[in-house]
């Protein structure tokens, strides 16, 4: 980790750390971040038919080394990604020249591009970031201030629930080896209703939210309105005033 914590202090250094060390492989396909990469297409197919990316200035909270950023700037979104690890965020950089598209990385918290760019953004994403952070509350009323009056936000956390410490840590980290150990911390999953409470209190309404269920049959993701147990999506809009 070479970025200094954000005034807030929301920031853990080991988690900034674990994503550091696995930077090089953030782009293989078939490494530890090949759930990011096969769950991708269906999340940016479910923002785009939210949001219509084209055209639109979009915020990606918490961008790691690029997989949605990137996707979002290929469909015609002008983006801007952020993150506290330069290590990932080089990666991005790199990536993105390479493959010939525009993405503007900034290595800062959001509660601190919050403080000076309030209400800049037409979409605001923060996919699978809530769950790495002391303060997530914190983090979802940063997304509230940047987004515009009308515009949108999309989370995307895995819950507070049995099935997702079946599924997401024993078997995805021990039993499948998907991801490397340690990746998550069942005590920082957050349920359906918290994040909605927080959206709410951030003046935010909730719109919708639909799990995401792995097939391993398959190696398939697909959407689910009624099963949020393990990994979910929230769609939420701020009120116009």
């Amino acid at each position: 980790m070479t970025a200094s914590a954000p005034e807030t202090g929301n920031v853990d250094p080991a988690e900034i750390a674990k994503f550091a060390s696995l930077a090089d492989r953030w782009w293989d396909p078939h490494g530890e971040f090949k759930p990011l990469h096969d769950i991708n297409p269906l999340r940016l197919d479910f923002i785009d038919a939210r949001v219509g990316l084209a055209g639109r200035r979009v915020l990606d909270v918490g961008c790691g080394g690029g997989i949605l950023a990137e996707a979002m700037a290929h469909r015609g979104a002008e983006v801007t990604g952020i993150d506290l690890g330069e290590a990932p965020l080089a990666v991005a950089r790199q990536h993105a020249e390479q493959a010939g598209v525009s993405v503007d990385y900034r290595c800062l918290s959001v509660e601190e591009l919050a403080r000076t760019h309030p209400g800049e953004f037409e979409v605001v994403t923060c996919l699978e970031m809530l769950e790495h952070v002391p303060d997530p509350a914190s983090v979802v009323r940063a997304c509230a201030t940047l987004v515009k009056p009308g515009g949108q936000v999309i989370f995307s956390t895995l819950n507070r629930h049995p099935k997702a410490y079946a599924l997401a840590i024993l078997g995805a980290e021990y039993l499948l080896r998907m991801l490397p150990r340690g990746t998550h911390d069942y005590a920082r999953f957050i349920r359906p209703s918290e994040l909605a409470g927080w959206c709410r209190e951030a003046g935010l309404s909730v719109r919708e939210q639909n799990g995401i269920i792995y097939q391993p049959l398959t190696q398939r993701y697909r959407l689910s309105e009624r099963d949020v147990s393990v990994n979910y999506l929230m769609h939420c809009r701020r009120e116009m005033p």
